[in-house]
């Protein structure tokens, strides 16, 4: 059996701001950008990985949440509790100063962590925690 990562969702409040970010400060590629039903997903690749592709939706996009489950869902999200992902590079600092100069919100700057990457983290414009690490040695 040959498996391989197809799609991860990341939830998002604002589909304008968080495509201004994944597109223009990230630079992944557009994919799909969808409305059905009152709702909207937006889906991105990196352009070294074009079959993986990163779907933006609301916090209750499920069809079966409840009222009270999509309200929990979007106060968590505005708390920024909900997880996101994790993006590899090649340079780790020169990721951090890019992400930097637009504007996001800076969690932990560059540093070499005792489990062999150097990492930095921001959050996204829904609140989402990204981490950019690049492995030690490269």
């Amino acid at each position: 059996m040959n498996l391989k990562l197809s799609h991860c969702f990341i939830a998002v409040d604002d589909h304008d701001k968080a495509l201004a970010f994944y597109r223009d400060v990230l630079g992944l590629d557009v994919r799909n950008d969808v409305g059905f039903e009152g709702m909207r997903w937006v889906t991105l690749s990196p352009p070294s990985q074009p079959e993986v592709e990163i779907v933006l939706e609301p916090p209750g996009a499920d069809p079966n949440a409840s009222p009270a489950d999509k309200k929990v869902m979007a106060e968590l999200l505005a708390k920024g509790m909900l997880r996101a992902v994790i993006f590899a590079t090649d340079d780790c600092d020169a990721t951090f100063e890019r992400v930097r100069a637009s504007g996001a919100d800076v969690v932990q700057e560059p540093i070499d962590q005792p489990y062999g990457v150097r990492d930095c983290a921001f959050r996204d414009p829904a609140g989402n925690l990204l981490r950019f690490n690049q492995p030690r040695g490269q």
